[in-house]
């Protein structure tokens, strides 16, 4: 099972809300997802973004891959660098 971190949409229309979710890649945009790791709210004057680092290493570390939007969410966040040098830790 490929698992993939990204952008699911709610909200009414023209006011999008999104969720960052874990799911699996074959699943629909909106349809059944794995766990909810955040919320980004791009209406907001600067966007708002919300993330659980915890849940998101974790699924990062599990092989998780993120989409192009949720990998530029999560790198705003300091969450890809926080990742990357858990690797080199883990390597040494």
């Amino acid at each position: 099972m490929s698992v993939k971190i990204r952008l699911r949409r709610m909200g009414k229309k023209r006011q999008p809300f999104y969720r960052l979710v874990v799911a699996d890649s074959h699943t629909q945009r909106d349809g059944r997802f794995i766990d909810i790791i955040g919320t980004y709210n791009p209406l907001t004057q600067p966007a708002e973004v919300k993330i659980d680092e915890e849940k998101a290493l974790e699924w990062l570390q599990k092989g998780a891959q993120p989409s192009q939007t949720a990998k530029k969410l999560l790198s705003q966040a300091g969450i890809i660098a926080k990742h990357a040098n858990r690797d080199t830790e883990e390597a040494k």
